[in-house]
Parts: C-alpha cells; sequence; structure tokens
C-alpha cells in the first residue's frame, strides 16, 4: 500500500539503504543523516562532549595527528570490463584513462553534454580490460544510467560491460600518519605495502585476516596519508571490527561526515557544494584536466564564450578577517562598501567548515576572477541569518599545498 500511495505515505515508499556496517556504526552512538538512499554516520559522539563541533574537532585532530577510519561504501562503485573499456572512459572523461597503468588510480572529471561538469571520482585499473569507477554517493545511479545510455545509444558497437557493484563491497578509509601501521596489521603479510611497493594512486588486489579477498586504493580525501579498503560486503562488519582492534594502539578514531568535509575543505577539495551543476573544469581549477588531443561528451559545449569568459566566477578558498567570525555557507560575495544587490553579487560560498588544523572557520566559494584575486578582501553578505562579514581570498588548497604528507 505505501508503494501504491508513494510520498503521501511519508517512508512507506522510499527505502533506507544501509551499509555492512550498520550496527557497528549504532553501537558506536552514531548520529546519522541520510545522504542520497543511504544512512550514514554524521559524527561519532563521545561522553562529555557537548555539541557536534567538540566531536568533529577531536576527529579531524585524531586523523591529523594519529589515524582515524571511515566507512565510505556508500561511494559509487561501477565495474566496467571489455576491450574498449578504456577507449569508453576515454570518451566519458575529461581526461584520458586508457593509458592508465594497471595497478594505478586516476581522478577523473565527467561532464555533461552541455559542458557543465556532471560528476567526479577515480577509477582504478585492475586489469588489462577492467576498471573500477567510483562516483559520488548522490550520482550513482545517474551515472550508470549516463554510461547505459552511452553504449545502447551513442556508441553500440564499443565491446563494454557496466555493472553497479556499490553494494557488493564493504570499504573503509584508513587515514593518518599511522594508517599504514594499521593496516600493516590487517593486510596479509605477503602483501607489500611499503611506500616504495604502494604508492600514493596505486590500487590492487590484496587479502586480509588470513585469506579473505579485499581491494586496496592509496587515495586521499583527507589530505593526509591514507587508504581505502574493500572487501566483499558480507565481510563489512568484521573487517571494521578487526581496523579497529588493529588500530587501537594508535587510538584509532571514527570519524562522520562532518569530519570529511571539514577535512576536504582544508584541503580543497570540491564536493557537492561545488558539484552543483553550474560550474565548469576551469571554474574549479581543473582546467589542466581537460584533454585537447581527443574527444569526449561535453567538449564542444564546454568551449562556449559564455563558459569561457574571465569574468566567470571561480573557486576560491575564504578565510575571516577577524578570525574569531563564524562563516555561513550561502553568502554572497560583495565588494567592500558596495550595496547588497543582485548586480552587485561576485559570486557565493558554496561550503564552509570550522577548522581544527587552523582553529578558525574557513570556505570554498565561486568569486568572479576568482583566482586573480588572491589576498584581496572582500564582503560575505548573508541577508538570511543578518551577518555581513569582512573576508580574504586566499588559495582553496589551505592544507599542505605540496600534498608532501599524503605521498609520505
Amino acid at each position: 500500500f505505501g508503494a501504491f500511495a508513494g510520498h503521501h505515505r511519508g517512508r512507506d515508499f522510499l527505502q533506507t539503504r544501509l551499509p555492512a556496517a550498520h550496527g557497528w556504526i549504532v553501537e558506536r552512538g552514531a548520529v546519522l543523516m541520510e545522504t542520497g538512499a543511504w544512512l550514514r554516520p554524521q559524527w561519532f559522539p563521545e561522553p562529555g562532549e557537548s555539541d557536534w563541533m567538540e566531536s568533529v574537532v577531536r576527529e579531524v585532530n585524531a586523523v591529523r595527528t594519529s589515524v582515524g577510519l571511515s566507512d565510505v561504501s556508500t561511494l559509487g562503485k561501477i565495474d566496467v570490463q571489455g576491450p574498449d573499456a578504456g577507449l569508453f572512459l576515454d570518451r566519458l572523461y575529461t581526461n584520458t584513462f586508457s593509458t592508465l597503468a594497471i595497478g594505478r588510480a586516476r581522478y577523473g572529471l565527467m561532464l555533461r553534454e552541455d559542458g557543465f561538469v556532471f560528476d567526479d571520482g577515480t577509477t582504478s585499473r585492475l586489469g588489462p580490460e577492467h576498471f573500477l569507477v567510483t562516483t559520488t554517493t548522490a550520482h550513482a545511479a545517474a551515472v550508470l544510467a549516463h554510461m547505459e545510455h552511452a553504449l545502447q545509444v551513442i556508441w553500440p558497437d564499443l565491446d563494454v560491460q557496466v555493472m553497479s557493484v556499490t553494494e557488493q563491497w564493504a570499504q573503509y578509509a584508513v587515514a593518518g600518519p599511522k594508517s599504514r601501521d594499521v593496516l600493516a596489521r590487517v593486510v596479509d603479510p605477503q602483501h607489500d605495502i611499503s611506500n616504495e611497493a604502494f604508492p600514493y594512486m596505486g590500487a590492487g588486489a590484496v587479502t586480509v585476516s588470513g585469506g579473505i579477498p579485499a581491494r586496496l586504493f592509496r587515495i586521499s580525501f583527507s589530505g593526509e596519508l591514507a587508504y581505502e579498503l574493500a572487501v566483499p560486503a558480507r565481510y563489512g562488519d568484521a573487517l571494521v571490527r578487526r581496523l579497529m582492534e588493529a588500530g587501537a594502539p594508535e587510538g584509532i578514531t571514527p570519524y562522520g561526515l562532518e569530519t570529511l568535509g571539514a577535512m576536504r575543505i582544508e584541503k580543497g577539495h570540491v564536493a557537492g557544494g561545488e558539484l552543483n551543476g553550474q560550474t565548469t573544469a576551469r571554474d574549479l581549477g581543473l582546467g589542466k584536466m581537460v584533454s585537447t588531443k581527443k574527444d569526449f561528451i561535453g567538449r564542444v559545449m564546454a568551449a562556449r564564450p559564455v563558459l569561457t569568459d574571465p569574468m566567470r566566477p571561480t573557486l576560491v578558498g575564504i578565510r575571516p578577517v577577524d578570525r574569531k567570525v563564524r562563516l555561513g555557507g550561502g553568502g554572497h560575495f560583495l565588494e567592500v562598501g558596495a550595496a547588497a544587490t543582485a548586480g552587485n553579487e561576485l559570486g557565493h560560498m558554496t561550503s564552509v567548515a570550522y577548522s581544527p588544523t587552523f582553529s578558525h572557520w574557513i570556505g570554498l566559494g565561486l568569486l568572479k576572477r576568482g583566482h586573480r584575486r588572491h589576498g584581496d578582501t572582500v564582503r560575505v553578505w548573508d541577508g538570511v541569518r543578518g551577518r555581513d562579514v569582512l573576508v580574504e581570498v586566499v588559495d582553496p588548497c589551505f592544507y599542505d599545498p605540496k600534498g608532501e604528507r599524503l605521498r609520505a
């Protein structure tokens, strides 16, 4: 009856998807939230903590100084196989994947046909004709449908098969300076995961806990030395408990989406606020990822004058001039002294977070000619919350801009 009535029956029609570690997450007392169709931990409060920010500060500091663990099973996972798999991905993404070496991963950007960014994620090459594509949690189904449309309508001659394997694999991020030490106790000893043997953006099959098949990816969303370890979903609950046991000497700390968001803003990584369907690769500072040597979906439309206009808002980092001031997402950029009118708007704040690393609020935003305005002072006007804040425009990568920590 709930299916017949649809949304009029509340949650009866919308099934909640739970990751394999959901039981463990509930045991840890996590505050849960919906992300897409999934229920995910937002943060893990500890006794004595009065609000979410105390929990997030503790979780971020744990990752930055030791090691943390996050369930990333809900990220979309699409298996792409076939003789033309590399060519197919080349035509879908702005950058090239057919040249990717086996055992390596690469960040990719996918455009819609109108030239705007559709989705991003990493793609790993597991064999000569075998790739694993990851997508954002929210766009997993849409990306799969996009791939199916491309294979059935645009390029039916390509010999490629695609399949969603999101629910087939449980996957955990282990991040922080001590992450390799923790994984060395879980990954079976015949697999060399040293920095030399398994460098940054490495990917491949391993076994854990005495022969259980697994996949290991050296990928970092936090900016720290980090890995993602995946096992068949039936082992997901056991693996998260084993990782926590192995990390106990280092004080391994589970962390949720709020901490994940704070660290990705510190690192300048784009996410939902920036991938809003209205931004181009150039807007996001990712213009170098757009190949000029091949064709791909969205290439022609991305070159429209309106999308290459130097006055378009581009990604910047934001710090409040008064470090004690709190920032809010959605505020409008204005010149100092300008009236708060639509005609004077220069862009808007896309994401904000309190940064435990820098002990003040920071944010990302899209600002007209932003890449040329580093060091300038502008206003963030928020009529809804009654805020008018002076901010400094800086590079969007606040933390470890040379990427030395994640390659350690």
